[in-house]
């Protein structure tokens, strides 16, 4: 397919999922400040409806691997796209995620992830930030689920390198549960920034995981050895040579 259509299709996928966004958000506020089930429908309806969209306007396929835990895990993810999030999301019951604050101003949207259990965290302050995610974690603001933690704490594209950050090491001694660590390779097709999405088959992929009880430098190590492992295989697999 000819790139300027390619690019056309992008942008028509990408207003219509803006669309349907302000669509779902305002016909589910009401009953997501009474139900918390309701928050999650409208995520789950949101997210499956991008995923479908994707696939029959710009040719973009979803590929999930392994087994998606049903338990109480906390989930640690490769962050390359907001794709990614909208499949791990779709694939476990009742995910919630690390979130960075700012997203806690977003009209309607916000309030609804609050209601479904994200945490927000002020990635600015660091020691302050930790100590106030693991207060919201433990007391009782987050509901029984899914936590998922992006521990590098932001969009990483394909080829770059950050540093994996304390905080999910941290989650990890506190709440006493396994670790799943996820891989993906979406960012080579759904980049951080523009507008072009391209077509091919995304993978997801959940592994094997991690048991509780490992101490911090070794948990960081296991953990980031198979999220970065595994990514840049499944890129490798995709063809991408970074």
């Amino acid at each position: 397919m000819p790139k300027a259509l390619q690019w056309l299709l992008s942008l028509i996928f990408i207003i219509q999922m803006y669309l349907v966004m302000v669509v779902i958000g305002l016909v589910m506020v009401i009953p997501a400040a009474f139900s918390r089930r309701a928050a999650h429908l409208a995520g789950q309806a949101f997210c499956r409806w991008v995923i479908w969209s994707a696939r029959v306007l710009v040719g973009l396929k979803v590929e999930v691997r392994g087994t998606p835990p049903v338990d109480e895990v906390l989930i640690a993810a490769k962050h390359q796209s907001f794709l990614d999030i909208m499949v791990i999301y779709t694939r476990i019951p009742r995910g919630k995620f690390i979130m960075k604050r700012e997203l806690v101003f977003v009209p309607v949207w916000g309030f609804i992830a609050l209601r479904m259990g994200c945490v927000p965290v002020d990635r600015g302050k660091r020691g302050a930030a930790i100590s106030r995610m693991m207060a919201d974690v433990t007391s009782g603001k987050a509901l029984p689920g899914q936590l998922v933690i992006y521990p590098q704490g932001t969009r990483v594209p394909p080829g770059e390198v950050r540093p994996y950050k304390a905080g999910s090491a941290i989650l990890y001694s506190q709440l006493g549960q396994p670790c799943v660590p996820v891989a993906t390779n979406i960012g080579l097709f759904w980049p951080k920034h523009g507008i072009l999405r391209k077509r091919g088959t995304a993978v997801v992929e959940f592994m094997e995981p991690i048991p509780p009880g490992l101490g911090h430098a070794d948990f960081m190590r296991r953990m980031e050895e198979q999220v970065e492992g595994q990514s840049n295989r499944l890129m490798a697999e995709a063809g991408f040579r970074g």
